[in-house]
């Protein structure tokens, strides 16, 4: 026999899957994705079996939520490509990745591939053809100096998260001081005095500093 057709959810079963997306949002982002589907759902004022029966655990959650939020960066790299000004395409993108990143510590953790390697290669796959054009025009237009590359960019997204991260408690704006020291380094001077990392290689260190991070956790004291 053939499955029947899939219905679709009654009006306080979709109300419910709802109230835990919209919770989810604002727990992952506080807490990123070491919160618990338990916590999602008291902050929903659900019962833990409601959230388990639209999300079977928070990974899968965390997709629903995050996906739109890489599709957002994607079209902002694109968007900066598509400006008139160059200079101004890379400013606005590392300027909107930061601010959305050191915002939601859920969406730092993802793009970092703290939880999910596949996820982050696939985003890592959607932005490097956008960076690469936006330094090309850029260098173009001599905006940019000769020897940056798109990795410099995520490079310069990853140390103002950072500072995001440590700082965001106390000075949760302090990410933006440092903004326009890197902005500055970036515009056409003396030679830098090591070369670029190339993509593949930067993925790799990523994914090894995941791996040490989770060592770490795993050996830390009850």
């Amino acid at each position: 026999m053939s499955e029947a057709p899939s219905r679709p959810l009654r009006k306080d079963a979709a109300r419910n899957r709802e109230l835990l997306v919209q919770a989810a949002r604002e727990v992952f982002a506080e807490r990123g994705l070491e919160a618990s589907l338990d916590d999602v759902a008291h902050r929903a004022g659900l019962g833990i079996g409601t959230a388990y029966r639209h999300f079977p655990n928070k990974y899968e959650l965390a997709k629903a939520i995050f996906a739109q939020a890489v599709d957002e960066i994607v079209a902002l790299a694109e968007r900066a490509v598509a400006m008139d000004d160059p200079w101004e395409g890379i400013v606005c993108f590392l300027e909107g990745t930061a601010q959305a990143q050191s915002a939601d510590r859920g969406l730092r953790e993802v793009l970092l591939g703290v939880h999910d390697d596949e996820r982050v290669a696939q985003v890592n796959e959607r932005l490097s053809g956008p960076l690469r054009d936006l330094v090309k025009r850029a260098k173009r237009t001599g905006s940019l100096r000769k020897d940056a590359e798109a990795t410099d960019l995520g490079i310069a997204v990853m140390m103002l998260c950072l500072v995001a991260d440590i700082t965001g408690d106390v000075a949760p704006q302090l990410w933006r001081r440092y903004l326009p020291m890197l902005l500055d380094g970036l515009r056409p001077g003396g030679k830098l005095p090591v070369p670029p990392i190339g993509e593949d290689d930067l993925r790799a260190a990523m994914t090894s500093h995941k791996q040490r991070l989770l060592r770490v956790g795993q050996h830390r004291p009850e």
